[in-house]
């Protein structure tokens, strides 16, 4: 274990030692463990995106094709005038 020294406004301070004092902690373990939390699931969240960036992407519309034209998008009978 580590020994630091951290500084709080008086309004987080005061809500940490409640915080504490709700679990039976100290201030000291209570910040602590939400550290421990904090970092485990950073953790988790990195090798989730690694996991899901290595992933091939899907294939939602077959393989590869040209667009079409701006003339052949617009040169349909259903657009035509009459």
């Amino acid at each position: 274990m580590k020994n630091i020294t951290i500084t709080l406004d008086e309004q987080a301070a005061a809500w940490a030692r409640v915080q504490a004092a709700d679990r039976n902690m100290s201030l000291s373990r209570y910040l602590g463990e939400i550290l421990h939390d904090k970092m485990r699931h950073s953790r988790e969240y990195e090798k989730a995106l690694r996991e899901a960036l290595a992933e091939k992407p899907l294939d939602l519309k077959g393989p590869w094709e040209p667009y079409p034209t701006r003339e052949e998008l617009y040169d349909r009978p259903v657009l035509r005038r009459r």
